[in-house]
């Protein structure tokens, strides 16, 4: 049996070799179709929640300033011209036919509308706020030509909500601009203001509220105008023609004796079909003490539905002088208010008189 041999083996100390490491950058693994597949639908989804998002946001942002908007009354847009109401606020317009009618309505088909009306959201429609004579004058257009450009109107939109007193003073605003306004017709609507808000107790204080931006002169006269109506209620069919001076000695008459006002009212009924100057005639002998002896007077004269314009270049400026049934009015700019009375009735008298001449 042989034996086996063993050898010894000595390892000298030699440290292993070890591959220097590269900068360079490492290859990327190979991925699969579907793997890559997934990866990129995950980055799309990813931007379209984004987009989304940034979508909601803007959305937001726009219904929101919308809201505001149309809070404050800027939204405009095109209304039916019947879906309109006119049950929220008591207008101050008398029943008569207003003589710029017409030429408003000349105006609006030439033009168009340059100063839409406004109004407030309610159920089933909207309630007018402001914009009466135009609302009429779309209205009467659209009857007369049956064009469908009359049967929506340019309207701010304002959300429904607001208190009356707001709504109120935006009409009282819209009024106080307008130069042919009466003190009655600022009365009629104070107390129709006063009738339906509770918190306001007179009439008086309906006017103090409401012309607040008025000077303090201009509300007195028209809480004057007030009473005058208060007291003659129903039996006045042309209020709107009673000048200040005629309007203030009444209501001197009427709180002066406790019968005048009756006695007023009983020339007033005697006198079923007078017009506007019939009626100023009536009421004009009775500030001057003649209300309680009701003559019978001659019938009227047919009134006539022509109007005449003038303008009279003055150094104070251009006068408008504007001629109709019933009425003369003078437009200029000078402040008749702060005329000596005396000197008014006598200019007054002097036209007059040369009239009949």
């Amino acid at each position: 049996m042989s034996k086996r041999r063993v050898f010894d083996i000595d390892f000298d100390d030699v440290e292993p070799e070890v591959a220097p490491v590269s900068d360079a950058p490492l290859p990327e693994a190979r991925r699969g179709p579907m793997a890559s597949a997934i990866s990129e639908n995950a980055a799309a989804l990813t931007e379209r929640q984004a987009a989304e998002t940034a979508i909601r946001a803007e959305n937001d942002r726009l219904a929101h300033e919308y809201i505001a908007l149309k809070k404050n009354g800027q939204i405009v847009g095109l209304i039916d011209i019947g879906s309109v109401k006119m049950s929220k606020l008591i207008r101050d317009r008398s029943g008569t036919r207003d003589p710029e009618l017409e030429e408003l309505k000349a105006s609006i088909r030439a033009l168009g509308l340059s100063n839409p009306i406004h109004v407030e959201e309610v159920e089933g429609g909207f309630e007018l706020i402001q914009g009466f004579r135009r609302l009429t004058a779309y209205r009467e257009l659209f009857h007369e030509t049956g064009e469908a450009r009359f049967a929506r109107i340019p309207a701010t939109l304002q959300a429904k909500g607001a208190q009356l007193d707001q709504l109120y003073r935006r009409m009282v605003d819209e009024n106080l601009v307008r130069r042919d306004i009466s003190f009655a017709e600022m009365a009629q609507l104070a107390m129709s203001y006063a009738a339906r808000t509770p918190e306001i107790r007179s009439s008086a204080d309906a006017v103090d509220d409401l012309f607040a931006s008025a000077g303090r002169q201009k509300r007195s006269y028209i809480r004057h105008f007030a009473t005058l109506l208060d007291a003659l209620g129903q039996d006045l069919k042309f209020p709107e023609v009673i000048p200040r001076a005629t309007g203030l000695a009444l209501v001197r008459l009427i709180e002066g004796n406790d019968r005048a006002a009756g006695q007023i009212r009983a020339v007033l009924n005697a006198r079923p079909d007078r017009d506007a100057a019939g009626e100023l005639a009536i009421l004009r002998s009775a500030a001057s003490g003649g209300a309680a002896k009701p003559a019978v007077s001659k019938a009227p004269a047919p009134k006539s539905s022509s109007k005449t314009t003038i303008k009279l270049n003055r150094p104070e400026g251009v006068a408008k002088c504007t001629a109709s049934a019933g009425r003369f009015e003078v437009l200029l700019d000078h402040d008749f208010g702060a005329v000596d009375p005396r000197r008014l009735e006598a200019a007054a008298r002097a036209f007059l008189d040369r009239l009949k001449g």
